[in-house]
């Protein structure tokens, strides 16, 4: 495993990172999702990224359980907090109420004293940027998180809750967590060079774009039994990737992989860190074998003809659009 700073922090994670999103608590039974966090612990992952909303909060309780006995000194555990996990009016947003009854709740659920990071799961138009700078500012002082970070937010959101940090004395977001892959860019217009600037890493979700860089996915046929296509809680998320010309692109780089010795997932995921500003790239699994797996991206240099061929054959399918950096966020409060 290789190691990065989160941005210009002084905090070391690995460069792959463990994420039980849609499988912890729901796609993936306990014994599965146990034996999935030990292949990443075998395998020198020390980073894991979890929200409170997802599996509608096992997930948090599931990962807990599972790093139980790790030395926690060894570990940086990232949560989130923003969607909703209940039916209250306040079980949602980044007002002060949520986030301070938020930080409580992950706690409790991973079974530890703080996280080493603390993101805004998206951002929120409800609430004044000052109050939920203020609360996070609040949470790190209390030493139940460590760093803030955001996901999904704008530059423009970012500059300005870094502009107000520094006027009120917060300490500063050190990194964001957006969906990256070789064939979603929105970030590289003006996120990245944002963050480049002010010291703020990358913790990229989804750079297999949920199995579709993988070649799974074979145009003109259906989805495989048993893929992510086809479940409920994951499959909305990759309608969109399922077009024939873009299947038959991702075809086309199963022989650019197989020349460098690599799975088309190890192919996907060196892809993403190539960027200097990606301090992480998050992964997740249902069998401890897709782990193993993964990681063997670590420390794999892609050299600059590599990187032309995969603009060459994706090409016109590659989505750059900055405007769709925050195309999930919603314009008010879920």
């Amino acid at each position: 495993m290789e190691f990065r700073h989160l941005g210009r922090s002084g905090l070391v994670i690995s460069e792959i990172s463990y994420g039980n999103w849609i499988t912890h608590g729901s796609q993936v039974e306990e014994e599965a999702a146990r034996a999935c966090v030990k292949a990443a612990l075998d395998e020198g992952i020390t980073t894991f990224d979890t929200a409170d909303v997802y599996a509608g909060t096992r997930a948090e309780e599931v990962l807990g359980r599972a790093l139980q006995g790790v030395r926690r000194e060894s570990l940086e555990i990232f949560t989130k907090v923003y969607w909703p996990t209940g039916q209250g009016r306040n079980d949602r947003g980044l007002s002060r109420k949520h986030i301070m009854e938020s930080i409580n709740g992950s706690l409790r659920r991973l079974q530890t004293d703080y996280v080493d990071l603390y993101q805004a799961h998206r951002y929120d138009v409800e609430t004044p940027l000052e109050e939920t700078l203020r609360a996070f500012d609040d949470i790190v002082r209390q030493g139940k998180a460590l760093y803030i970070g955001v996901s999904e937010w704008t530059a423009d959101q970012i500059a300005a809750a870094l502009k107000l940090a520094d006027q009120m004395g917060f300490d500063r977001i050190v990194s964001n967590q957006p969906q990256y892959s070789a064939l979603w860019r929105v970030i590289e217009g003006e996120v990245v060079p944002l963050s480049e600037k002010e010291g703020i890493g990358q913790i990229v979700f989804s750079p297999i774009a949920q199995g579709v860089l993988t070649g799974k996915y074979l145009p003109g046929q259906p989805p495989p039994e048993g893929s992510r296509a086809l479940d409920p809680s994951g499959g909305n998320f990759i309608k969109r990737m399922l077009d024939d010309d873009l299947l038959t692109r991702v075809q086309e780089l199963k022989p650019v992989a197989a020349d460098l010795g690599l799975s088309m997932a190890q192919f996907a995921v060196a892809w993403v860190l190539q960027n200097p500003n990606v301090s992480s790239a998050i992964v997740g699994a249902s069998r401890p074998e897709q782990v193993r797996d993964n990681v063997k991206a670590a420390g794999v240099k892609l050299d600059a003809d590599v990187m032309k061929k995969v603009d060459d054959i994706l090409g016109p399918v590659v989505v750059r659009d900055p405007s769709l950096t925050s195309t999930n966020a919603p314009k008010k409060r879920p």
